[in-house]
């Protein structure tokens, strides 16, 4: 996968987190880095919420919210196929994407529509629907996947990758350094093999973000 191509998959990620309550991504990777020992507490976040069907929200919810949040993906996998590529992959039983397959088809096919909804946003409506219906995480557990996944990536070469941030107790995914002019090519053998040695550091649905 080429460089450009990445960053577009990874931008319309970014974008399907948007109205999750538990990131707020809104800058790009980078900014300033912190400490390896360093992990930050989202001290005025709720470690936990109770969801409508009394499940725990940090731990994704009930079952339920999860079968809330398949259907609506797969409404919008359906959409896909009908409009963009017949071939868009099922989420994966957690309800999220499989970035993995998109990439690939992405890759294949040339089509950078079906990361980022369809063309002229065909399926952007049925996106943010499943977006919103995401069962919610512990966000400090998601900051503290996001540093040990960076952490990862710099002990196995990609010695420019920055850790995530806290910010207002939201979550800024690390990586690029400066994504304007890129310090980190992911189409390096070294970053490719890092990916592939860290990527179980990530939890289910960050895949992507950093």
């Amino acid at each position: 996968m080429t460089q450009k191509t990445r960053s577009r998959s990874r931008a319309a990620r970014l974008a399907l987190l948007i109205a999750v309550p538990a990131l707020a991504l809104t800058t790009a990777c980078g900014g300033a880095e912190s400490s390896d020992d360093e992990v930050a507490s989202v001290s005025k976040a709720p470690s936990t919420e109770q969801t409508k069907d009394g499940g725990d929200a940090s731990k994704g919810g009930g079952s339920q919210g999860k079968s809330a949040f398949y259907d609506a993906q797969m409404k919008y996998v359906q959409c896909m196929r009908k409009n963009v590529d017949k071939d868009f992959p099922d989420p994966k039983l957690s309800g999220y994407l499989d970035w993995g397959k998109i990439d690939e088809l992405v890759e294949k096919t040339g089509n950078h529509e079906m990361s980022k909804g369809g063309k002229d946003g065909v399926c952007t409506d049925d996106m943010r629907n499943a977006s919103k219906l995401e069962p919610r995480r512990d966000t400090q557990k998601e900051y503290e996947s996001m540093l040990a996944h960076a952490k990862c990536m710099r002990s196995h070469g990609v010695s420019k990758f920055t850790n995530p941030q806290l910010q207002d107790g939201n979550v800024i995914p690390g990586g690029d350094p400066n994504p304007t002019s890129s310090e980190v090519s992911s189409d390096s053998p070294t970053y490719k093999q890092a990916r592939q040695a860290c990527k179980d550091k990530l939890l289910d649905g960050l895949d992507g973000m950093q």
